[in-house]
């Protein structure tokens, strides 16, 4: 995958800023943007979304992954995220699942208020990750069982 030049780093990490000014948290006050990198160069935004029925929430992380999924991207080369907070946050568990369907070498930059800044790779964060490859793997042997 080719490097990702630093003006478009910038832009990402503007972008996931911008974004956490249409999160709608009004139970944890906790503003996300996020902000993706896809393989056809297009960046998609978004941002946290809660509920009453808190198991309900989405954060910022996958929605701008479901925007881009929903307008036909199917890479994810880097992940921008931007929180309310003095130390970068990394996403979470389940963002890093999700992620790694699309972007599974992605780059992922954390920003906050200060001016630390973190960045990782999934495989750093979500090492010997579950993916669309191990369902694929031993399709045949499932397919094969199933016709006896």
């Amino acid at each position: 995958m080719p490097a990702i030049s630093p003006t478009t780093l910038r832009r990402l990490e503007r972008a996931a800023r911008t974004a956490a000014q249409g999160s709608y948290s009004p139970y944890s006050h906790f503003k996300v943007g996020a902000a993706i990198l896809t393989g056809s160069g297009r960046i998609y935004t978004g941002a946290n979304i809660e509920n009453a029925s808190y198991g309900l929430c989405n954060c910022a992380e996958r929605t701008a992954i479901f925007t881009a999924a929903a307008a036909g991207e199917r890479q994810v080369r880097a992940v921008a995220v931007y929180t309310p907070t003095t130390t970068p946050t990394m996403p979470c568990g389940a963002c890093r699942q999700v992620i790694n369907e699309f972007g599974p070498q992605a780059l992922i930059i954390s920003v906050c208020d200060s001016a630390e800044r973190k960045e990782s790779t999934l495989p750093q964060l979500l090492p010997d990750a579950f993916g669309p490859a191990d369902l694929v793997k031993d399709a045949p042997a499932v397919r094969r069982s199933k016709r006896r």
